[in-house]
């Protein structure tokens, strides 16, 4: 197999990944009006507040990704993840990902921090503006990541990185930050 290049794999990766936000928010909006639920859940002023205060962090946590892994680097490993998964690739080749395993910064607390930031951002955005399909939104993405995303790419990391990934695994959360005990 060739090793893509960044510049195809970013004319790939970005429109997918923006396909697979809008399918999502919009499925969120019609299961939203489906069920009847109001367009507005009317948060007060001070989870307002808070939403906005989520929204940075999520913001900062993923911006801290990219002190460790350059842009480049993520878009070719995203389009490699999701040409393994749409297209069946197989998953233990590296298809030209040669990132080392980051272990250190925002992967020191959780294994998957820029899923973990944008999850973060997405609630507070809908705690943020109250509009109910967004929080219905969030709940998919979480889902999205927790059930479909995360488990191939665990086994996907597993296959490229072997025992060292598998280590890492065992002394760091998937998900969620400061869940899991140092051994």
């Amino acid at each position: 197999m060739t090793t893509p290049r960044v510049g195809r794999a970013a004319a790939i990766a970005f429109p997918a990944i923006l396909v697979l936000l809008g399918t999502l928010f919009v499925a969120a909006y019609l299961i939203t009006a489906l069920l009847g639920l109001p367009a507005s859940f009317g948060p007060p002023l001070a989870v307002q507040v808070a939403g906005a205060v989520v929204v940075i962090v999520g913001i900062s946590v993923a911006g801290w990704v990219f002190a460790y892994r350059t842009p480049a680097s993520m878009v070719v490993s995203t389009y490699i993840t999701f040409r393994k998964l749409f297209a069946r690739e197989p998953i233990s080749e590296p298809l030209g990902r040669k990132e080392p395993l980051v272990v250190t910064g925002p992967q020191r607390y959780v294994r998957h921090p820029l899923y973990f930031g944008v999850i973060v951002m997405a609630f507070g955005w809908a705690l943020y503006g109250g509009a109910t399909f967004v929080l219905v939104g969030a709940v998919g993405l979480l889902l999205w990541f927790w059930f479909v995303l995360i488990p191939f790419e665990e086994k996907e990391l597993k296959a490229l990185f072997g025992d060292q990934y598998a280590r890492y695994a065992g002394q760091v959360p998937m998900l969620i930050p400061f869940t899991k005990r140092k051994r």
